[in-house]
């Protein structure tokens, strides 16, 4: 599900760690009444000789909004030991509210009102350590103010703990949140639910969205889906931008309600507009691809961008792509490159692997092998596996290093061991091209059939290797028939090889109409091979009735795409087609191309023509066969 971060990311999570902590700083407050402002007002009479009496006139001074006046008298009371006093001071140094913003400040004096009982304080001085904010006390400072020194859950348990037993809602979730996300020592999902239930029960958004999340998890029927949602939906309008995400995303997929995807995209617009990268990345996706919503790529590359910005590595990639393959927007390889590498630098593999790809084969970029098997190996180290493949080829051109050709081998190795039919084949082709072992026809033989019981490429190779008799005993059957099976399966050169042998009657009987099926096939896919072997046999000679105008198609599209004996017969059927200069001038580049690609018999074709009149008209003439 899109809502679910496999790497624990705390975007979909109750407490972001690492966030500053910005919650309403009076909470828990009684409302004002007329015997409250008659109390004031012997509070202010009484404060100079009473702690609580300060502490009452600091937090109504806070609430009048004369901050500096009421952190002042707060600081007094807290000094003097009035726990409520020391919980306030530390919420003001910790939201800079009449004082200048200090954490270190903030946890020293939440920690003295959590040991003085204060259930409020004993949930923030959880939360810091959870954040990080709280570091060993072995360390040479107690407390960090710029710089997360890391989760400290242990620590934390403990305080969320007091402070859960201690009634506060808050605390109740924070416990649920370490027992669900700590480390395994101290996980307990069971438990964790409880503790978000209650929580919810009390009425803490946190709770309920903690709650709706573990619903989610174990959610094996609509009722219990719905449960969860009508829990998130509580979160989503306390007004937890998060909440909001989910429950576009469960609207999107149809979990727990009636899929829309209208009203989804709606939500999502709801939550990127309140800075949830998530739903920024959602949105910009459905933009740029006019996916349940008007196609506008502009407004769509600005969410993604936004995201990305935010620190979403896969939006920062989308952004690289939009600007690699242009279209509506102008190619731009170098903003490319530079999102692709904001993107692989924040842990994003398929950008990593991209960006390889694109050093190794220069594609808009200088071709450098140094910086594509950097971004492959980095690719590879975030766990994307096609990399090797990609990183395995670049070895095979003759790029990295012994080592890298050994760290190559090793890793198709073991995972060829374990049963993984690509791996055995990647693992074949180390024995057949020397990479990081010693060449072995006959092993790499034993790999490729491993992996012809699955993979269709090994199949094709295997028949060949039969063929030839490499590594192997020559047997033309046997290779013809995994030919076959790789041919069904759409490996072009297989539908290829097999439909010459089909001509020429190689491995069993010949089959010029089955061999011209597989030539279709394989022209289908571009492969100007088939095209010449097609011209070939309606050019006349095989069991299929001539037809000059197929043949001069065929050999045409095939000269078109390079093939060096097409471009010879298209030349040959030029000037077989009518008298005049036009053909003997077109017909001149054609034997040209063909000689400058070692066919002799478009040498002597030139000569030819130098020799004879230039309005004579002849047939096609010379041999042509399809192999």
């Amino acid at each position: 599900m899109p809502f679910i971060d496999s790497s624990g990311s705390s975007n979909t999570g109750i407490w972001r760690v690492g966030a500053r902590v910005r919650l309403n700083p009076l909470r828990h407050e009684s409302k004002r009444t007329t015997q409250g402002d008659r109390m004031s007002f012997v509070d202010r009479l009484i404060a100079p000789v009473s702690t609580s009496a300060r502490a009452r006139l600091g937090i109504e001074l806070l609430e009048s909004g004369r901050a500096v006046e009421g952190f002042h008298q707060l600081a007094y009371a807290a000094r003097g030991g009035c726990i409520e006093a020391q919980y306030r001071v530390g919420r003001c140094y910790l939201e800079g509210t009449g004082v200048p913003q200090a954490t270190s400040e903030a946890a020293r004096w939440l920690q003295r009102a959590a040991e003085g009982g204060s259930a409020d304080a004993q949930f923030f001085v959880a939360l810091l350590y959870v954040e990080g904010s709280i570091v060993p006390e072995q360390s040479a400072a107690l407390f960090i103010d710029d710089e997360s020194g890391g989760p400290d859950f242990l620590a934390a348990l403990n305080w969320a703990r007091r402070a859960a037993d201690g009634g506060s809602a808050e605390g109740q979730a924070l416990l649920a949140y370490i027992l669900t996300s700590g480390p395994d020592s101290i996980t307990d999902e069971p438990e964790a639910e409880r503790w978000y239930a209650r929580s919810a029960e009390a009425g803490c958004p946190q709770g309920c969205l903690g709650l709706g999340l573990a619903l989610l998890r174990r959610a094996q029927d609509e009722r219990t889906q719905r449960e969860a949602v009508e829990q998130i939906a509580k979160a989503s309008s306390a007004g937890i931008p998060t909440a909001l995400y989910l429950i576009a995303a469960l609207t999107e997929f149809g979990i727990g309600v009636r899929a829309d995807l209208t009203r989804a995209l709606e939500l999502y617009r709801r939550a990127a507009n309140k800075n949830v990268r998530l739903a920024q990345r959602r949105l910009g996706v459905a933009l740029v691809n006019g996916h349940g919503i008007e196609r506008d790529l502009v407004e769509g590359e600005t969410w993604l961008r936004r995201a990305a910005l935010a620190g979403d590595a896969e939006a920062a990639a989308r952004v690289g792509l939009l600007y690699a393959r242009g279209g509506e927007l102008p190619p731009n390889y170098v903003e490319a490159v530079a999102w692709l590498e904001r993107a692989a630098e924040g842990g994003y593999a398929p950008a990593a692997r991209t960006l390889g790809q694109l050093y190794s084969i220069g594609t808009a970029v200088g071709r450098d092998s140094d910086l594509a098997t950097f971004w492959l190996e980095r690719a590879i180290e975030l766990g994307n596996e096609q990399s090797k493949v990609d990183f395995a080829n670049l070895v095979l051109r003759g790029s990295g290093t012994s080592g890298d050709q050994a760290k190559t081998r090793h890793w198709f190795e073991r995972a060829a061991e374990t049963g993984d039919l690509i791996a055995a084949f990647n693992f074949a082709v180390c024995f057949a091209e020397g990479i990081g072992i010693e060449r072995d026809d006959t092993k790499a033989a034993m790999w490729l059939r491993r992996a012809a019981v699955g993979v269709p490429t090994a199949q094709y190779w295997y028949g060949r290797i039969l063929i030839e008799g490499r590594g192997v005993p020559e047997n033309t059957v046997e290779g013809r028939a995994w030919l076959r099976r790789a041919a069904d399966a759409g490996i072009v050169d297989a539908q290829v090889l097999l439909g010459e042998m089909l001509v020429n009657g190689q491995g069993g009987p010949a089959d010029h109409p089955g061999a011209r099926a597989l030539f279709e096939k394989a022209t289908e896919q571009g492969h100007a091979g088939a095209m010449f072997a097609l011209g070939a046999l309606y050019h006349g000679g095989y069991d299929i009735a001539a037809d000059r105008d197929l043949a001069r198609r065929w050999f045409r599209d095939a000269a078109q795409r390079g093939h060096p004996r097409a471009q010879l017969m298209f030349g040959r059927y030029l000037l077989g087609d009518a008298a005049g200069r036009t053909n003997l001038a077109e017909a001149r580049p054609w034997f040209e191309a063909a000689e400058a690609q070692g066919v002799t018999e478009a040498t002597l074709e030139l000569t030819r023509l130098a020799k004879e009149p230039s309005g004579q008209v002849r047939d096609p003439e010379g041999s042509c066969s399809v192999a």
